[in-house]
This record gives C-alpha cells, structure tokens and sequence, in this order.
C-alpha cells in the first residue's frame, strides 16, 4: 500500500482545497446550524487556498449538534474527554465514516508499526475500554489496540503497576518488535518506573503534555529518558482530536516535529487578526481533513497553540509542526491529564 505521507505541500494544497470546498458545500446543504453559521460569516466559493475555507471553532461541537445525516442514519457517537461539569463534544457517524475512520488511520500508523499486527503493551488499566459510554480516552485506547495483539495492559483494574503482568509480556515477546501504547502522562509515570528493558518496543503516545511541561519536561527531555531509563528509541508521538476521529499528526522518526498525512493538514493563525502566519511564527492551530463526512468537523479551529518549523524539509514531505500548548483561559482538556489527576 502507498505511504499516506507523500505530498509535497503544494500538490497537497490543491488536492485538499478542492475535495474540503467539496465537503463545505456538502454540509452547507446537509446541516442547518452549519449552514447558518455560513451565512452568518457569508463564506462562498470560491476557495483557492486552505487559509480561505471557512472554519468552525471546536468548542461548538459541545454546544451544538452537527451533523449531516438524518439521524436514523447515525451508527455511532463519539464524546470528547473535557473538565468535570463541561459538556463534552459530540461527534456523529454514520457506517461510511465509522468504516473510513479506522482504515486512515491504519494507513497513517502503518508508516512506523509496518503492516502486521504487534505485541502490544498498554500503559492503561483495561477498565477504560469496559465503559459503555466509550469516553475519548477509553476509544483511543480500543483503537490503538486494532494494530495489537496479545495486548497487555501495564496497570491493573485500580489503576496500579501490574509488575507481573509485565514482566510475563516482556519473557515472552522481549526480544522481537512490540507496540507501546499510551497517554504520554501516562507513559512518562509509569513506564521509566518498570525498571524494564523495553528497547524493542515502538511507543506510540500522544496528550499529557500539560502535566509534563508543569514538570520542565519537553519532547526532547521525555524521549532522552526514555531512552536512557528504558532502552526507548522508537517513539513516535502524535496530534489528534475526537472532533476529526481518524486523523492523527504522527511525529517523525527523528523527533523533529509533528507531520500531516496526505488527507490532512494544518493552518497556523493569528489570534487577534484570524490570518495565517509565516512558518516560524506561533499561532492558534486549524487542522482540516477529508475525513469528517457525516458531520462538519473538516475545517477546525483548535484552542492549541502551535508553530509550522518547515515545509518539505524533514524525513517526510509536507509541512512539519509542534504544538507549544493550550490557549490561555482555554478550558483544560486531555485524556491523559485527567488520569493523571485521578
């Protein structure tokens, strides 16, 4: 199968406007909230650059049902995590879109986990995947664990390390390839703890940072850890959202950034002025993909700060980005933040 990581960024931007102009037009016609929204600001096409199509600001999806298809047609809803006592987001999707979800995203782990199925440590308690409501938390988890298998989870049903658990997975898969999966917080409290050798492993993470940077500890910091503490050399941390369910931002092999599958990408603005600001220049993140199809979440507006470090200059084309942190006085909200807390 082809690398969803392909694009060079100006074949990318012509390839996304079109198909997102497609999608806008789409929902315009299939969600009347979203279309009053369009009225209100008075987007039209055309669209020639993906700074020009109009956008939703994320908070709306606690705030507002949006979707576009009638509900009979809806096969599954998804909740954001968010603070005790916020009403989290909704996320509405039909089969098409329950279907696409986890197949892009495959496309995109495949980059780094190659095509079979790994051994697989969760650095999480399997209580989370038991919850019938299905919290963020708990259908990231259940997700990764599609690209696993014999999966071991590294806390017991109280949240505790399962030491034995451990060390039984690592005796019997230790010495070849195995998957790594948790929140980062998570990781960082956990797994430096086991004492274990885990150099064969591939970490996949992702949230947390927030209770990580209250620490003084970076990127560059956790992955220096985890190296020394653990033998982790193979860490791949991304960028994703309940709100574009399949899409992820995968952290290269080198650290050196978070990039954009070719069914994605993102747009660095100005707070105060909504333009798009020069690579190198923090702003508030928009992350946009073809995937949301059921529902209007293909052009998003985030409360994440961010910075684009370059554009068709690293291990994979197109542009890559780190994320420097929430907005100030934006509401806290993270998975892993909230585990972390308990």
């Amino acid at each position: 199968m082809m690398s969803v990581f392909s694009l060079a960024e100006p074949q990318r931007e012509v390839a996304l406007v079109s198909e997102l102009a497609a999608l806008t037009e789409r929902h315009r016609r299939a969600c009347a909230p979203y279309r009053r929204v369009l009225d209100a600001i008075q987007a039209r096409p055309p669209y020639e650059r993906l700074s020009d199509l109009p956008w939703l600001p994320v908070r709306l999806f606690k705030t507002h049902e949006l979707r576009s298809v009638p509900e009979d047609q809806v096969f599954r809803v998804l909740t954001s995590s968010g603070t005790t006592g916020q009403r989290p987001s909704r996320i509405y999707l039909d089969r098409e879109a329950a279907a696409t979800q986890p197949r892009m995203l495959a496309a995109t782990l495949r980059e780094v986990l190659g095509g079979r199925r790994l051994p697989m440590l969760v650095v999480d308690s399997r209580s989370v995947v038991r919850d019938p409501t299905l919290s963020a938390r708990g259908a990231g988890v259940l997700g990764m664990m599609n690209f696993g298998r014999d999966h071991t989870f590294v806390l017991d049903e109280r949240g505790r390390v399962d030491a034995e658990a451990v060390k039984g997975f690592l005796a019997r898969y230790g010495g070849e390839r195995f998957l790594i999966f948790g929140f980062t917080f998570m990781v960082w409290l956990h797994l430096r703890d086991l004492g274990a050798d885990l150099s064969q492993g591939v970490l996949v993470h992702s949230g947390g940072w927030k209770r990580l940077a209250e620490q003084a500890v970076d990127n560059a910091e956790f992955r220096r850890r985890l190296a020394a503490e653990c033998g982790l050399t193979r860490v791949h941390n991304f960028y994703g959202m309940v709100e574009q369910i399949g899409t992820v931002f995968l952290e290269g092999p080198d650290g050196d950034g978070l990039y954009c599958p070719d069914f994605a990408d993102v747009v660095v603005r100005d707070p105060e002025t909504w333009q798009e600001v020069p690579v190198g220049e923090p702003g508030l993140i928009e992350v946009v993909s073809t995937l949301p199809t059921s529902y209007p979440g293909h052009v998003l507006l985030t409360e994440d700060l961010g910075v684009v470090r370059g554009v068709d200059d690293g291990c994979w084309p197109g542009k890559r980005f780190e994320v420097l942190g929430r907005l100030p006085r934006a509401e806290a909200r993270g998975c892993s933040d909230t585990m972390g807390r308990g």
